[in-house]
């Protein structure tokens, strides 16, 4: 199977009933496509990082997750907490809130304070939420994470009212330019879906249907 695009996927569960069990499967199915990452919730990062022990498969987590009004502080610890428990890769959930009420200098802030908890241990991943935003704000939000220092910009935490578009990614990546990535995430289901995101300049794929995504690319190339 075509290891390429699975280097793409942040195989993800983040549902509030998620069992062990649940876990377990979710890093050994990373393991068996090569994806880039689990993405799971805080409580589950040491479990998945003891799975995943030895293995080309990262370990990425949420914080601040789904709302973004968690303050800064608690942001900052649970950053460095997830790293201490086996986490490489955070993906913080913006102020959507401040962003919307204009106050830049806030976010940037507490998108800086993240980075800086996660110093040179974990890439972090601003969730700016897209659904909840206009195409201004939008702009504004990728302005400053990248000026916070950010290395990824991505859509959506997947529990708001809408996911990744075609459209947002391209604006988003407009406004970073070639060098940071970009991770189209929510409602990604399909390996049409994943390429048409690729194509407007993802480069990491947040989804849930990881396995599904790789057999329907199975699919393609068998017929």
């Amino acid at each position: 199977m075509n290891t390429d695009f699975a280097k793409y996927i942040d195989h993800t569960l983040l549902k509030a009933d998620a069992k062990k069990d649940a876990i377990i499967d979710l890093c050994n199915e990373a393991k068996m496509y090569s994806f880039a990452s689990v993405c799971v919730n805080p409580t589950w990062v040491k479990t998945a990082a003891e799975l995943l022990e030895g293995t080309p498969v990262k370990v990425c987590t949420v914080i601040g997750f789904p709302l973004g009004t968690s303050t800064t502080e608690t942001k900052a610890f649970e950053t460095k907490n997830a790293i201490q428990n086996g986490a490489t890769e955070i993906d913080m959930v913006v102020n959507i809130g401040a962003l919307r009420g204009g106050d830049d200098e806030l976010v940037k802030r507490d998108i800086q304070a993240v980075v800086e908890a996660a110093a040179d241990n974990a890439i972090v991943k601003v969730i700016i939420e897209t659904s909840l935003l206009t195409d201004a704000e939008k702009r504004t939000a990728c302005e400053l994470a990248v000026v916070a220092g950010v290395d990824f910009v991505k859509t959506s935490t997947g529990f708001s009212t809408g996911g990744a578009t075609v459209e947002d990614v391209k604006l988003m990546r407009g406004v970073v330019g070639p060098e940071l990535g970009v991770k189209a995430s929510g409602g990604v289901r399909s390996f049409e879906d994943m390429e048409q995101m690729i194509e407007a300049g993802a480069t990491r794929i947040g989804a849930s249907s990881g396995v599904q995504i790789m057999n329907g690319l199975k699919s393609k190339e068998d017929y």
